[in-house]
């Protein structure tokens, strides 16, 4: 869909690797809170995972796959009580691709995948997702998976020439095919956007406002695309994206706003043209209200943070 791949495309994946982890009881190994996602397949075995504001460990078993959300902590363990070692000693006294650690018990194999990327482009798609969200592997996207974490795998176990930069670009993919799953996953049942994208009812409205944030969208106009009366497209919009037709439009254009911000250096009135609004001012006192300040402050807050993040890679470069 249109909406989803213009999403992926500007959230500009970065800095990925991929990690193979050999444990063995007892064994644990927790993840700091990071700017990085983090895909983890339970290749064999088992192991228990606990997260930020998990209630109670969560169980995963061979084959079971889970996407972390950025700036989340976390931990794995063979048993709900084990102590752990921290990910960036283990990864940095090991080197290379691939990790041992634990005791002489049961073997548990796990790929990890770490992802950098654009936050202020991925808050659409992940503001929708709880901070550590199941992936099924057993439909189409979820085969994709697979098939993507066997070719890392064989990769890396051959060592050719040019391995380290195919494995890269095979990590970019496997994010977006994760995205995928999961857009697939919570577009298919959960209240969102995701959820009226793919309602038959409302995509074509949806698509058309997607592709022309700029144009001046009325309810009666988006219900002429959607085939619809007024009252019943609102109705089943609200329905199905839990929010009204011109607030959700109002949302995704200051979304679009933010990631010009972030990525161009045209001038607030420009900006303002390109999302729907009549003049910077306009833009200005919409945007105020929803971030609680100004294009402007928000554009440097933002370009001083990426320069931050920019000096701390230099001094994290062993960072799993």
């Amino acid at each position: 869909m249109d909406a989803i791949d213009g999403l992926l495309a500007t959230m500009k994946i970065e800095n990925s690797r991929y990690v193979r982890v050999e444990a063995r009881a007892p064994w644990g190994i927790s993840f700091p809170s990071r700017h990085l996602a983090r895909l983890i397949l339970i290749s064999s075995g088992s192991c228990w995972l606990t997260t930020d504001g998990m209630g109670k460990p969560e169980h995963l078993k061979t084959n079971d796959c889970v996407l972390i959300r950025a700036n989340v902590e976390f931990a794995l363990r063979d048993e709900p009580g084990s102590d752990v070692v921290d990910c960036d000693a283990s990864f940095a006294q090991a080197g290379g691709d691939s990790v041992r650690l634990g005791g002489e018990g049961g073997l548990t194999e796990i790929v990890s995948s770490r992802f950098a990327f654009d936050a202020v482009a991925a808050e659409p798609l992940f503001a929708l997702l709880p901070s550590a969200f199941r992936l099924s592997l057993d439909n189409t996207s979820g085969e994709l998976l697979r098939t993507t974490f066997e070719l890392i795998a064989r990769e890396t176990a051959a060592d050719g020439i040019g391995a380290d930069f195919v494995t890269s670009r095979l990590s970019d993919v496997l994010f977006v095919q994760a995205m995928r799953a999961a857009c697939t996953t919570v577009g298919g049942s959960a209240i969102g956007w995701l959820a009226a994208l793919r309602d038959p009812q409302l995509a074509a409205a949806m698509q058309q406002m997607h592709a022309d944030l700029s144009h001046p969208w009325t309810v009666d106009a988006l219900a002429h695309e959607a085939g619809m009366s007024r009252s019943a497209f609102a109705a089943l919009f609200k329905e199905r994206a839990g929010n009204t037709p011109l607030s959700y439009l109002a949302s995704w254009r200051m979304y679009r706003a933010k990631t010009l911000l972030r990525e161009t250096p045209l001038s607030i009135q420009e900006i303002a043209a390109r999302v729907g609004y009549d003049t910077g001012t306009a833009l200005s006192r919409a945007f105020r209200r929803r971030e609680g300040m100004a294009p402007g402050a928000w554009r440097q807050l933002m370009n001083t943070r990426a320069l931050s993040t920019s000096q701390g890679k230099l001094t994290h470069v062993t960072d799993p």
